[in-house]
This record gives structure tokens, sequence and C-alpha cells, in this order.
């Protein structure tokens, strides 16, 4: 360990840097009206209206986020331009990780570009989620470590901690990025670090900022554990095998961004005398450990900030020497636009640059179809866009039946939603119709409860004839919803249900749905 902590020769390209996180920002701004409300922000913007210290399938900060989105009138270019924020930001915090890796400025800017132009990135930060902000938190504890590896204080483990229970307040996964940083130091000369009070004490920190989502989710019967073992049960997520795992990952990161990326962790572990190798390890273990948990494939999104700084630099170190050894300049800028403009084909299959039909027929063109991440969802528009599409219509459909009861109906009546989407969608646009509040018992919602409905008239989404027969007195097909470019299993009948068999309150725990 160092006597003293090695510092970077020069400051960081500030400059450069904002310019490049700026125009990150200023994209996603120019985006932020397309398409519309996606199906986990209306989710998130009904979790924003009911603040906790838990939710059944999310960590607490995302209700704290939407909350600030709908003190700011909650509209989609609020929650877009929130998003861009948090991306910008990791475009930022990612130039930093290379400037703190004793990259150039070349090497800086290389980085954010490249963090720029990922196209798994782009995607993540054009919608309002967790997700965006997680890489942030993730990145800041890369720069702690390499830090300590450069022989600062270790006291800054306390900092790590802070950082990584706010990670955890935001996205449980950060619990998984902290196992393979833990291993990380163990399999190299970093674990001397474990042998001080320091990484244990920045644990405890860690504990410390969680701890109140532990307490919720103890007094609730850990019910976000509950929701992963139904995920498993029933299959809900593609398995994707060994090879399907790495090609998801080289083609959401960019085929052109491999050897960056992968050059990135080589770097890591090999470079500076191994100094960074932990960071390395860390890198190798998350992968491996998210393959073995048959993870979504965007879940190692936000640990590849930290490998991408590492490959700029080693890039930049490389062409450095090339221009030593051959006496003229070496191609840096060339580099950054291999990054951006090879990243212009997949754009708008990432981005809402394209009308539906449009991006229909440039997938056909390429031949390309992206992978599923869940198995019953159904489509002609990759996930991302098919759930942003149909929600007006389905809440338009949904008012005309609703004003088709009669007043004395409607006075006792209520919507029941069977997923999170349907229910966000009547909470935030059914007003302007005239609609009650929907009542859903599909995760979080369930917690939330009918109120104080009994179950006299129900108006209710996404269900069968049979199903409902079996609760209700009589079930009218009142409705239909179809939305061409919408998610196939939002079209279908609504339906009006008379006479619950069963009162609503008592029935309400066999209507638990958890994922």
């Amino acid at each position: 360990m160092p006597d003293r902590e090695l510092r970077p020769a020069a400051p960081p390209a500030w400059g450069l840097l904002l310019a490049i996180a700026g125009a990150r920002f200023a994209l996603h701004a120019a985006l932020s009206s397309r398409y519309g409300y996606f199906r986990d922000e209306l989710y998130f913007l009904d979790c924003g209206r009911h603040l906790a210290w838990g939710y059944v399938d999310a960590a607490p900060a995302i209700g704290l986020y939407a909350r600030a989105a709908l003190l700011l009138g909650g509209s989609l270019p609020v929650l877009r331009l929130l998003a861009g924020l948090a991306g910008a930001g990791v475009v930022l915090l990612t130039g930093l990780l290379a400037w703190r890796l004793g990259g150039s400025r070349a090497a800086q800017g290389l980085a954010s570009v490249a963090a720029l132009a990922t196209p798994i990135f782009l995607a993540i930060a054009s919608l309002f989620s967790m997700n965006v902000v997680e890489p942030l938190f993730w990145t800041g504890c890369a720069i702690v470590v390499v830090r300590l590896a450069d022989g600062a204080s270790p006291r800054l483990w306390l900092l790590f901690g802070l950082l990584a229970g706010l990670g955890l307040l935001n996205k449980h996964s950060t619990a998984f990025f902290g196992v393979a940083v833990f291993a990380g130091l163990l399999l190299t000369p970093m674990r001397r670090h474990l042998a001080t009070p320091w990484p244990w004490a920045g644990a405890g920190v860690a504990l410390l900022v969680f701890l109140p989502n532990v307490l919720w989710q103890a007094a609730n019967g850990f019910p976000t554990l509950e929701d992963l073992r139904n995920v498993a049960r029933t299959g809900k997520n593609v398995v994707l095998g060994p090879g399907e795992f790495v090609l998801t990952q080289v083609l959401q990161q960019g085929p052109h961004l491999l050897p960056l990326w992968l050059g990135g962790v080589a770097w890591l572990l090999f470079a500076r005398s191994g100094r960074y190798r932990a960071l390395g390890a860390a890198f190798a273990v998350f992968f491996v450990l998210m393959f073995a948990m048959n993870a979504k494939g965007y879940y190692l999104t936000p640990v590849f900030p930290i490998v991408i700084a590492a490959g700029a630099v080693g890039l930049d170190e490389a062409l450095e020497r090339s221009r030593r050894l051959a006496g003229r300049a070496a191609p840096r800028r060339a580099a950054a636009a291999w990054a951006v403009l090879l990243t212009l084909p997949a754009a708008p299959m990432v981005l809402p640059l394209l009308p539906p039909e449009r991006l229909v027929a440039y997938m056909e063109r390429l031949g390309f179809a992206p992978p599923k991440a869940e198995v019953a969802h159904e489509g002609p528009l990759p996930q991302m866009f098919g759930d942003q599409l149909g929600w007006p219509e389905l809440v338009a459909e949904v008012a005309k039946v609703w004003n088709g009861l009669t007043s004395a109906e409607r006075a006792r009546g209520a919507i029941f939603a069977n997923n999170y989407g349907e229910a966000g969608a009547v909470n935030l646009l059914g007003p302007a119709h005239g609609l009650p509040r929907a009542i859903s018992a599909h995760q979080n919602h369930f917690f939330w409860g009918p109120r104080d409905f009994r179950g006299d008239v129900l108006v209710v989404l996404q269900d069968d004839r049979e199903s409902l027969e079996r609760l209700c007195a009589s079930v009218e097909e009142a409705g239909r919803h179809h939305h061409p470019w919408g998610m196939a299993e939002e079209n279908g009948p609504i339906w009006v249900c008379r006479g619950l068999k069963t009162p609503l309150p008592e029935l309400w725990p066999r209507l638990k749905h958890w994922n």
C-alpha cells in the first residue's frame, strides 16, 4: 500500500465531460414526449402516491423519485427528463472514473462518449425507473475502490458503505454487487483491507442505511422474497443458456464496443501491476453470479461503466505507445467516432425515434428481432416500446363502459385492474374522464387494498368469463380494447360483473397476485 494516496497529475477534463453529459441529456430531452408512459412508470407513480419504506417488487427510493416527479406535474416529459438527467450523470461518472484510473483527457472523453453511445444505456435512460440511477451508485463505489487501491485512507470504506446503502435503497441488486466486490477483495492483494476494521465499518454503514427497508420487509412477511420465489416457480423470465447470455451482453452493450469493455477487464486485471485487480475480479464474479441466477440480461448493465472506463484508459495508453513508436498522432478521435457511429443502426431499437410502423419495417429490413426478457409478453414491437402504447385508448374505453353504468351503480362500483399497468393508467389518466381510482391485487396494489368497496359492481380488465362467473352472479362483456402496437395481453374484453358472491374484503387475500 502506498505511503500516501496516488493522485492523477491533472484535474478532470470538466469542460469536455460536462459537454458530453450535456449532449446525452439533450438527446433524451428532445425525445421526452415520444410514445407514451411505460407500464412500470405508471406503477411507480402509484408508488409515489403511497410513500413507504418498501414495496413488494422494489426498494423504497423509486417511490421518492416518483413523488418528486408528481410534485413537478407527473407529465411524460418530466419523467423522461429526470431519467435523462440520471443518464447524463452516468456519462459524467464514467469519465471521472477514467480520470481516477489515470486516464488522460482523451481517455476521459472516450470513456464518456462510449457511455453515451452504449445501446443499453440509451434504452435505460429513456425510461423513468430505478435502473437508470443504479449505475450512479455502483460507479461511485468503484471510484472509492480505486482511491483505496491508490493508497487513500481506509476510512474511505465508510463512504463506500454510504453509497452501497443508498444503492440498496434504490435497488436490491446492489447486494450482489457488494458480494462481487467482497469476492474481488478476497481474490486479490486488496484482501489486506479486510484485516482492518474499516471495510466492516463500511458494511455496517450500508446496513444501517438499508435498515428501514429490512424492517419494512420483516413487518410485512418479506414480500420481496415471496415475489422472487413466484418468479422462479412460474418461469416468468426467459432463461438464457451460456452462449445466449454472453451474446445478449454483447448485443446490449453494442458489438462494436466489445473490444473496449473486454479490454477494460484485462486492463483492470493486469495493468498498473494489478493495482486495480479487485475491480476486474469483481466484474468477473458479478457476471458469473448473474448467469447462475438466471438474471435478465439488463441486470448486468450498472457494472459496465467500470470496465468501459478502464477500457478507454487502456486503449488510450495503447494509442499513445503507437504514436511514440510510429512518430505520428494516434487516431484518438477515430475511436470516439467509432463508438458513436456504429451505435446509430441500433438507435431506433433503443430510442423512440421512429413511429411503430416504420420501426417494424426497419427491424424487418435488418432481420433483427430483439430477444424477449419475459415469456408471457407478446407484441409486434420490442417490449420497451409496446408497453408505452395503448394506455390512453384503454382508459377511454374503460370510461365508456363506466359511464354506461347507472348513476346508482357508479356510486357503489369500482374498476378492478388485473395488473399494475392498467391500474396506474386508470389512476393517472382516468380523472380526466371522471373515473375513480382503480383497485388491484397485483404487486403492491394488494397492500393498498380494496378501500371501502365491497363488490356490488365491478368493471374488470384483462380477465376471462369463466373465472369471473365463479366469483360474480352476472358477467357482461361491455367493451373491448385493442391496440395494434401495444402488448397483446392487454387486448381483450372489458367486463362488468355484478353481485360478487363473497364480499371483497373477505375475498381480497385470495386475489393476491405477486408476479
